[in-house]
């Protein structure tokens, strides 16, 4: 009973601490639809989902000592296809990708909870999330920068010697007028806030989808929302200076 009760002191000692010594403050898990976890219930995705989660770890576990870590939705999954520049990249750093198609913040919380991280200690995370929470939900800004504080709050307490590079949602629809857009951009404006620059760095690469305008062309998301084939380089090039620095290499 003692073990039990101290287990459970230290664990709230350990949250408490990493949220004091960041920009965070108290606990917002379980306080909205983006900040609980659930699992991936969308038609299209529940065939694949679990398997995806269960073989990420066994990878975890294959890969051994992960030092660098890729969280977020199908903007991250599609590193998958990129075997080239993950080989240039990330390969050698033993990188372990675990971005879903669809996942919203909600989901992400869940895969945190089941062990999407446990048992490893990388030096880096690179977190983008949030924009399914605009898309399926045309959710408010505040409400997913809640639970994007959620995953932070708890990626402090699973990894606390690891340094989180915090991505700004990248853009989507034509140009800042886009709707969905906006609610990004809002979210953005908000998360950028949770950085200390000590555990939690925020950066944001968007000009590298738009033009002088800020108009987003089909030559780079195709759709609107997810980067071509030829900006993951790009991505990579734009942060690979600060991850080498956070990853002191």
């Amino acid at each position: 009973m003692k073990k039990v009760l101290f287990t459970l002191c230290l664990a709230v000692f350990l949250f408490t601490t990493s949220c004091a010594s960041n920009n965070l403050g108290e606990s917002v898990k379980n306080t909205g639809r983006s900040t609980t976890p659930v699992q991936q219930d969308a038609k299209w995705a529940v065939k694949w989902w679990m398997p995806r989660h269960k073989e990420k770890l066994a990878q975890k576990e294959k890969l051994g000592d992960v030092q660098v870590v890729f969280l977020g939705d199908s903007i991250t999954h599609a590193w998958d296809r990129q075997k080239k520049t993950w080989e240039k990249y990330y390969a050698k750093r033993k990188a372990l990708n675990i971005g879903f198609s669809g996942d919203r913040t909600e989901h992400v919380l869940w895969r945190l909870d089941n062990g999407a991280v446990d048992g490893i200690n990388p030096k880096a995370l690179v977190l983008m999330i949030g924009t399914n929470n605009a898309g399926h939900h045309q959710e408010a800004s505040a409400e997913t920068a809640k639970g994007i504080k959620a995953i932070l709050q708890e990626l402090r307490v699973k990894l606390p010697e690891t340094k989180i590079l915090m991505l700004a949602i990248f853009p989507r629809g034509k140009d800042d007028n886009d709707k969905l857009r906006k609610l990004t951009m809002g979210t953005n404006e908000i998360i950028k806030t949770y950085a200390d620059n000590k555990d939690i760095f925020y950066m944001n690469i968007n000009d590298i989808f738009l033009d002088d305008k800020r108009v987003l062309h089909k030559n780079v998301m195709r759709d609107l929302l997810h980067p071509n084939n030829e900006m993951y380089p790009k991505w990579a090039e734009a942060i690979e200076p600060k991850l080498a620095e956070l990853m002191e290499e």
